[in-house]
């Protein structure tokens, strides 16, 4: 009986290295994007990571046919939202992070902005995750793209030499 169970508990964790041989890098790349940190300089994401691949390696045994990756990616989703609410009180409040261009967006922004459009993950999989309605969804999608794609611009430069005329 001992044999057996070292047998499956080696073979078990054979499966669980190379699951995370193939998936790690492409979900790190993910928990970055969702912290908004530098890819050389990402604690956050890392832990993040380490978190979702406890949590995927505990229920290992009990996923049957679901995809490990997908477990993951969920897992790494409400633990950044978790995370997100806890640090800013919310999902929609921004706090200012320097480094990356998504640090601009939301927590709420960013999440699925990354679900949405770096893991490919369908408008009603993001809402059903994340206990939106679809348009909500879609809504906070493309107020996300438009931030990024178009930057709010700074104040307008003062003229040198102007005169104000009096009033």
């Amino acid at each position: 009986m001992r044999s057996r169970q070292a047998s499956q508990g080696a073979r078990r964790a054979r499966e669980f290295e190379a699951f995370v041989a193939g998936a790690a890098g492409r979900l790190l790349h993910a928990a970055t994007l969702l912290t908004a940190e530098a890819p050389g300089d990402n604690p956050r994401a890392r832990r993040l990571l380490t978190l979702a691949l406890a949590h995927t390696y505990a229920s290992w045994n009990r996923l049957r046919g679901e995809d490990p990756y997908d477990r993951t990616r969920q897992y790494l989703a409400t633990r950044f939202a978790r995370d997100a609410w806890h640090r800013y009180g919310g999902l929609g409040r921004a706090r200012p992070q320097p480094g990356s261009p998504l640090a601009r967006l939301s927590p709420q922004e960013r999440l699925i902005l990354v679900l949405r459009l770096y893991e490919g993950v369908a408008e009603e999989q993001t809402a059903a995750l994340l206990g939106l309605s679809t348009e909500r969804v879609r809504a906070i999608c493309n107020r996300a793209t438009t931030t990024l794609l178009h930057p709010p611009r700074g104040p307008a430069p003062a003229v040198v030499g102007a005169k104000v005329a009096p009033s």
